[in-house]
């Protein structure tokens, strides 16, 4: 992927959104960020709504996370993302962030 390519690893997730949000904006590909939807029980809109990262050609989530590891949550997360949508297709894409830290120690010698 481009954008992890030239950014690297280490940076928020919101970051790699508005890199990403570039790509597509320079490759023609209709987006909508940040989708809300709201979710219905018996009739009743619920207080909270689900915030779909994008949503591409008006039928494909994608959802973006920075992370240390892939969690099984992220996965759940789109699929309930799927859901209230009524979309069928969605992605799920885990940039890694992992970042080594070297620490060296200095040791003076007393004499």
């Amino acid at each position: 992927m481009k954008v992890h390519a030239l950014l690297g690893k280490g940076f928020k997730e919101i970051v790699y959104k508005d890199a990403l949000e570039i790509e597509l904006k320079k490759n023609t590909i209709p987006y909508e960020r940040e989708k809300r939807y709201r979710i219905q029980y018996e009739g009743d809109i619920l207080k909270h709504y689900f915030c779909a990262d994008f949503i591409l050609f008006g039928c494909i989530i994608l959802e973006v996370k920075a992370a240390y590891q892939f969690h099984f949550d992220n996965f759940k997360q789109t699929l309930n993302y799927l859901k209230v949508s009524g979309v069928t297709l969605g992605l799920l894409i885990v940039i890694i962030v992992i970042i080594v830290i070297s620490v060296i120690s200095v040791y003076k010698l007393a004499f």
